[in-house]
Parts: C-alpha cells; structure tokens; sequence
C-alpha cells in the first residue's frame, strides 16, 4: 500500500512550462475590493438552494470571461477564473495559467495539475472539497511570468474573488505566487516554513507542483509543508 506521501512523489517527473520563467523583480501585492451587495441575486439563491457565494462566483466568472484590462485579453483562449468549491476553508493560489489551462479554461489541468490532485488526496482531501485559483486569470506569451501590469489590471477580479470565497486559510504555489499575493522580494525559501498573513487571512506558502515536476527531489520538503498546512488547518476547522 503506498504511504501518504509515496502518492505525489512515485509519479515520473515531467516538464511543466507554466512555472519555467523567471519572476520579474517588481511584484504588487493584493488588496481587497469591496463590491455592493445584490439583495435581489441572494434572495434568488436562496430559493434556488444555492449559496450566496456560489452564484456571486458564477455572476463574476461571466464578467471576468470578457475581460479586455490589460493586453493578455489579445493572446489567451480561455479567461481561467477558478474551480473547486465555493464554500472551501482552503483556498489555493497559483501564479498563471498554462497552455493546458488556456485551452481548457479550468487552473491547474495539465501534468501539475495531476500532481496537484496527488498532493490533495495525500492529505485526504480533492479539488472537490478546496477551492483553486491564479493571480490572473489569462495565460501570458510562452507561459512567461505575468507582469506587475498585468497583475495589477486582474486585482479587480482577484479580490473580488476572495471577497466572496472568505476562506480560512491560503496555500500560495510557488514564488511567483507567494511574491505576488504578499507583496514580498523574498525568496521561496525564506517564504516557507513560517505563517504570514493576508488581510487577517493565514497564508502559507509551498512549491509550485510544475516546479517539483522538475525537481523531484524536493517533494519530500513539500510533504511536510502539506503536513505543516494540514495541522493548521485542522485547528481551523474545528
């Protein structure tokens, strides 16, 4: 019977162009936007039997799906809002869409998407059950890192996202993701291993599944950030 950690890291490893690029030194950190509420639209979902949160996702994922703030709108295929459960304690940010994402419209579908399926059901959970989303929402060129512009323009859609998600707890991917959402030069390496906060929100910061793809060594660390995460997040949710 394989252990726990042995279901994300007896996997072959594989490229994964979406994390390939280097991050760019300027990064902007996220702030909230704060929407008015549509009394009309809740009492709808009420009586519909959905929940708030979940039909204000699927009112701002058709917004979003016409998006033209910044120049990624000219390239993309498929805007890529999020997936997962709208009522989740547990949400997860990754940096950008990759090709794969692009042609599907969905986070995290490629090969590191299935790494990150692997890393969920590691910790007795699935997609199911968390909510995943990117800092932007569209591919940027040959999967380069996305712009501070380019996260700057998608904020809008971001914040509005974690309004109506309020999860518990954020797991960020990667550097480009963590240097993002915490508005931090700091390395992925001085990002892990500590709890920090985003807007009373804990955040925790792991490796990016692309990247263990191409270093397969270090998904023994990523294990025990898993392990780290999921004791606080226990504690969360009692």
């Amino acid at each position: 019977m394989q252990t726990p950690v042995s279901l994300f890291t007896s996997a072959p490893a594989a490229s994964d162009q979406s994390a390939s690029a280097q991050a760019e030194k300027q990064t902007v950190p996220l702030v909230d936007v704060q929407q008015p509420a549509d009394l009309e639209r809740e009492s709808a979902a009420v009586i519909s039997g959905q929940s708030v949160s979940e039909t204000g996702l699927s009112d701002l994922a058709m917004k979003a799906s016409t998006c033209r703030l910044c120049g990624l709108a000219e390239t993309r295929t498929k805007v890529v809002f999020g997936t997962g459960s709208p009522t989740a304690d547990l949400l997860f940010v990754g940096e950008a869409p990759g090709h794969d994402e692009d042609l599907k419209g969905e986070p995290f579908v490629g090969e590191a998407g299935l790494l990150l399926d692997r890393m969920l059901a590691a910790t007795g959970m699935d997609r199911n059950q968390v909510y995943i989303m990117n800092t932007v929402k569209c591919r940027p060129p040959n999967n380069r890192d996305p712009r501070a512009d380019e996260v700057q323009a998608c904020r809008l859609w971001f914040d509005q996202q974690l309004e109506l998600l309020q999860p518990k707890m954020i797991c960020l991917l990667g550097r480009v993701a963590a240097q993002t959402v915490l508005g931090s030069d700091e390395s992925l390496g001085t990002l892990r291993g500590r709890w920090h906060d985003y807007h009373g929100i804990p955040v925790w910061v792991t490796y990016h599944p692309g990247y263990l793809l191409r270093s397969p060594r270090q998904k023994q660390k990523s294990w025990q950030d898993l392990q780290g995460l999921l004791a606080r997040f226990k504690v969360l949710s009692i």
